[in-house]
C-alpha cells in the first residue's frame, strides 16, 4: 500500500475525466486520473463514440461502393466486405487515440492510476489497483467523471452474442441475417444503420410512437422516412416483454404499448438501446451521504460540489444530457473554478449529433416545446434539394430548420437532417451563445458552393425571403 497526497483525484477517465484532470494540471494543480477499464478515454473512445464513427464512415463507404459510385460513373464490378479488415481499423483508430489521451496525461503531468477508486471519505480515495494491492490518494478535492452504462431492460438477459448492448454490437463476428434493435434513440439508430449497410435486415422496436425522442418532431419524421428508404423499419408503440435465446437466434415477446395480443419476433442477434444510466457502482456514495435522485443521479450544485464538501462530479453521472461534449466543458469548468477561476455553461446551448447518414443535428429548443411554454415564434426552413452544393454531390435528403423568436428574432432552436449536419449545426450554436438573431445568420456572407448556404437560406426564410427556394 502506498499513500500520495494531491490537488485532485479524479476518478474516471472518460471525456470529462481525462480533459478535467488535463486543465487541472495546466492550471497548477497536482492532479491525478484513477480508471479502471486500464485505458483512458472511457466509454466513448473505448466502446462508444469513437469506434461506432469508425464503422459509421466505413459502412458508408461500402454502401456507396455497392450502390452510389455508378451514378458517378464510377463501376466496380464486385464489392466485398472485408469486416475482419474493416473491425482491425475501428480497433486501431481506438488504440491510437487512447495512447494520445495516455500521451497528453505524461505532457500536463498527471498520475494515471489504474484500478477502480472508491471514497472512504472526504479527502481520500481508495484505490484497488488492476495490477494487485492498493493504494490512498490523500486529496484537497475529489472529481467524481465515472460516466453512465447500458441501462438494462427487464425480461431481456443481455449475453453480449445474441443480445448485445452498443459494447457487443461493435464486436460482432459476422453480419447478421436479422437484427432486432430495441429502442430508437441515437445509438439504436447508428449501430441499426451500420449493420444494415453492411447486409441485416434491421427493424427497430420503440416503445414511444416515434424515433429521437427530445429532437425536433418534424426533423425526426423527415429523418425516420429517409432511413426507411435505406432499408430500416420500424414497429413504434411497441414493447418487448420477454426474450429467449437458442442456437438458432432469439425470439422477443413483443406488445402493443396501448394494449394488444403479444408476438414473437426472431432475430440473430438483438441491441438493446433504450438508453443509459449513471454508473456509481462501488465508490461509496451512500454511506458518504452523496445525495442522488430516485434514478441514482448525483446531485450537485453550479459548482460542481455534491452534498458532501470537497466531493464534484461531472459527466453522465449528473444531471443534464449524456454527451461527450457536455462533459469535456463540465471538467474544464469545474477545474477552473477550483482553482480560483470562475465559469459557465448553458445547458440550451449543448448541441446533439446523431451520426446516421444524412447527419441528425439540433441545438436550443425544439417547436413542440416553444409551443408548450407558450413562445410566440417564427419559423424559417430550407431544403438541401435547393442548395447546389448537395445537388452537385448527390446529398439532397433533408432540411434546415430555424426557430427565432418572432418579436426579438433572437434563435431559439436549429434543427437540421441532412448531409454534414452536425458540423453545420456549429454556426448556429455560435450565433445563439452570442445571442444571435436569424438576420445576423442571413447577412453573414457564406461560401459558395456550400452547404452552409442552406442554414443561410433558412435563416432568410424565417422572414419569408429566401432567395433560391
Amino acid at each position: 500500500m502506498s499513500e500520495t497526497n494531491y490537488d485532485l483525484v479524479v476518478i474516471g477517465g472518460g471525456p470529462g475525466g481525462y480533459v478535467a484532470a488535463i486543465r487541472a494540471a495546466q492550471l497548477g494543480l497536482k492532479t491525478a486520473c484513477v480508471e479502471m477499464r486500464g485505458s483512458l478515454g472511457g466509454t466513448c473512445l473505448n466502446v462508444g463514440c469513437i469506434p461506432s464513427k469508425a464503422l459509421l464512415h466505413s459502412s458508408e463507404r461500402f454502401a456507396e461502393a455497392k450502390g452510389h459510385l455508378a451514378e458517378h460513373g464510377i463501376k466496380i464490378p464486385k464489392v466485398e466486405l472485408d469486416l475482419k479488415t474493416m473491425m482491425a481499423r475501428k480497433d486501431k483508430v481506438v488504440v491510437d487515440l487512447t495512447r494520445g489521451v495516455e500521451f497528453l496525461f505524461k505532457k500536463n503531468k498527471v498520475d494515471y492510476i489504474k484500478g477502480k477508486g472508491s471514497i472512504p471519505q472526504a479527502g481520500e480515495v481508495a484505490v484497488a489497483l488492476n495490477d494487485g494491492g492498493s493504494s490512498t490518494l490523500k486529496t484537497k478535492s475529489i472529481l467524481i467523471a465515472t460516466g453512465s452504462e447500458s441501462t438494462p431492460l427487464p425480461g431481456v438477459e443481455v449475453d453480449e452474442k445474441q443480445i448485445v448492448t452498443s459494447t457487443g454490437a461493435l464486436e460482432l463476428g459476422k453480419v447478421p441475417k436479422r437484427m432486432i434493435v430495441i429502442g430508437a434513440g441515437v445509438i439504436g439508430l447508428e449501430l441499426g444503420s451500420v449493420w444494415s449497410r453492411l447486409g441485416a435486415e434491421v427493424e427497430v422496436i420503440e416503445f414511444l410512437d416515434r424515433i429521437l425522442p427530445g429532437m425536433d418532431a418534424e426533423i425526426c419524421k423527415q429523418t425516420q422516412r429517409i432511413l426507411a428508404k435505406q432499408g430500416l423499419s420500424f414497429r413504434l408503440g411497441a414493447k418487448v416483454t420477454g426474450a429467449k435465446t437458442a442456437r438458432g437466434g432469439v425470439t422477443l415477446t413483443v406488445e402493443p404499448v396501448k394494449g394488444g395480443d403479444p408476438e414473437q419476433v426472431k432475430a440473430d442477434v438483438v441491441l438493446v438501446s433504450i438508453g443509459r444510466r449513471a454508473y456509481t457502482d462501488g465508490l461509496g456514495l451512500e454511506a458518504l451521504g452523496v445525495r442522488k435522485d430516485n434514478r441514482g443521479v448525483i446531485q450537485v450544485d453550479s459548482k460542481f460540489q455534491t452534498s458532501v464538501p470537497g466531493i464534484y462530479a461531472i459527466g453522465d453521472c449528473i444531471p443534464g444530457p449524456m454527451l461527450a461534449h457536455k462533459a469535456e466543458d463540465e471538467g474544464v469548468i469545474c477545474a477552473e473554478m477550483l482553482a480560483g477561476q470562475s465559469g459557465h455553461i448553458d445547458y440550451d446551448m449543448v448541441p446533439g449529433v446523431v451520426y446516421t447518414w444524412p447527419e441528425v443535428a439540433g441545438v436550443g429548443r425544439t417547436e413542440e416545446q416553444l409551443k408548450e411554454d407558450g413562445v410566440p415564434y417564427r419559423v424559417g426552413k430550407f431544403p438541401f434539394t435547393a442548395n447546389s452544393r448537395a445537388r452537385s454531390t448527390g446529398e439532397t435528403d433533408g432540411v434546415v430548420k430555424i426557430l427565432a423568436h418572432k418579436e426579438t428574432d433572437r434563435v431559439l432552436g436549429v434543427h437540421i437532417v441532412g448531409p454534414l449536419a452536425g458540423d453545420l449545426l456549429a454556426e448556429a450554436v455560435l450565433a445563439m451563445e452570442f445571442g444571435g438573431s436569424a438576420e445576423d445568420i442571413a447577412r453573414t456572407c457564406h461560401a459558395h458552393p456550400g452547404m452552409g448556404e442552406a442554414v443561410k437560406e433558412a435563416a432568410l426564410a424565417v422572414h419569408g425571403r429566401p432567395i433560391h427556394m
